[in-house]
């Protein structure tokens, strides 16, 4: 009989392997793998720091961080403008002016006109850089202002016409255009005297989505450089003027956030996780608490809520950790900020903590609550081993029934 109590416990044990699942169980995926790459479970798999949120830190951490910056990648001074010169695809006129009848290009019967000047037909600069002027010869213009050609063609025909005077007009600039591409709309724009990235995007009619959920990239030759639109906006230093050839680029990025650990809403006491939209241009540390349901009251360890994010190395540098481990040509440094929400004083250090695309909100789980697991799982375990032995006392009892 007792084989029998032993062939079913050991029935019920492999029965378990049969139980409801979504999916393979972990094992069976570590041992299915062809060839594997098995970490040590106890390593640390970041090397990351730790700070917590006092007046020291908040006074240190940025409350706006751009992805770049326009102005250290482009500009150089609050000076002027660049200079624009003609380049290839342009069109040009030339007008010359003499001071009396009877010269080069006016003839002597030319009273009768409106004036003493001839004006040359359009003239689109080609690859090799020239125009053509009667009696000056080839011109070169490409990588010259209009105002250097005017004093280039009057000098080649002060010997020849009565006192020249030239005016160059340029008329379509293919050259001297920028380029605005994504959700500014689609267009190519001829730049205008001291012109900025801001008048550039205020003529093609502005955002046509919140302006907390744009990016602007410019692109100039080789380099670029990616800005919030927002710190565009209160920042003047970035709005840097425009040169010849730019590409703007707007695209649309919804903010969010990741919050997980012992959240919730509603009254629920499960937790609510998952990616949060910011819908707004800046979110503190308390907003985002909110929008992801608040501490949960019977879970939360409120003394344990922890930020993750990629800080710059800055920030860490003048708060005084010792990031020398970390790779000097290392920008970003994985960092995690904890706040200690049982301090009343908290939540006005939180309202100045803001949260940042990307970060990632984690609430740990109050010791009580690891320790009601523990029990839980304990009565499981032992309820189960009851269960068990009733049964297995009960199978005994119906075969003694039976061989009776």
């Amino acid at each position: 009989m007792s084989k029998i109590y032993l062939t079913l416990a050991a029935a019920l044990l492999a029965g378990c392997t049969n139980l409801p699942a979504g999916g393979p169980a972990h094992r069976d995926i570590s041992r299915g793998a062809t060839s594997s790459i098995i970490a040590d479970r106890d390593q640390i798999v970041y090397d990351y720091v730790l700070a917590d949120l006092t007046e020291e830190v908040l006074s240190i951490v940025p409350r706006d961080v751009s992805l770049g910056s326009f102005f250290d990648s482009f500009g150089t001074d609050p000076g002027p403008s660049p200079t624009i010169t003609v380049g290839a695809g342009d069109v040009l006129q030339i007008t010359i002016f003499e001071s009396a009848s009877g010269g080069l290009f006016i003839p002597p019967e030319a009273g009768v006109r409106a004036g003493n000047f001839v004006t040359l037909p359009f003239q689109t600069v080609g690859k090799t850089g020239t125009i053509a002027v009667p009696y000056a010869g080839e011109i070169q213009v490409a990588g010259r202002t209009p105002q250097k050609i005017k004093a280039d063609i009057e000098r080649k025909l002060s010997s020849r016409a009565v006192e020249p005077q030239v005016i160059v007009t340029l008329g379509e600039q293919s050259a001297t255009a920028v380029t605005v591409v994504g959700d500014f709309g689609s267009s190519r724009l001829q730049i205008r005297p001291n012109e900025r990235i801001l008048d550039v995007i205020a003529r093609t009619g502005g955002p046509k989505v919140p302006g907390y959920e744009l990016f602007v990239t410019l692109q100039r030759k080789d380099r670029g450089a990616t800005v919030f639109f927002p710190t565009l906006i209160s920042n003047p230093r970035e709005n840097v003027f425009v040169a010849p050839g730019d590409t703007i680029y707007a695209y649309r990025e919804q903010q969010k956030f990741v919050a997980v650990g012992a959240l919730g809403s509603g009254g629920q006491t499960s937790g609510v996780t998952g990616a949060f939209a910011f819908e707004q241009e800046r979110l503190s540390l308390n907003e985002a608490i909110a929008k992801a349901g608040g501490l949960l009251d019977a879970r939360a360890n409120t003394s344990q809520v922890f930020v993750y994010r990629m800080e710059y190395r800055e920030t860490l540098e003048k708060m005084g950790l010792d990031i020398s481990h970390f790779p000097a040509d290392k920008k970003f440094i994985p960092t995690v900020y904890r706040a200690n929400f049982r301090d009343p004083s908290i939540y006005f250090a939180a309202q100045r903590f803001s949260i940042r695309h990307k970060d990632a909100i984690y609430v740990a789980n109050a010791d009580s609550v690891e320790l009601e697991k523990f029990l839980f799982h304990t009565r499981a375990i032992t309820g189960t081993i009851s269960g068990t032995a009733s049964d297995i006392v009960s199978t005994r009892d119906s075969f003694r029934a039976l061989g009776r």
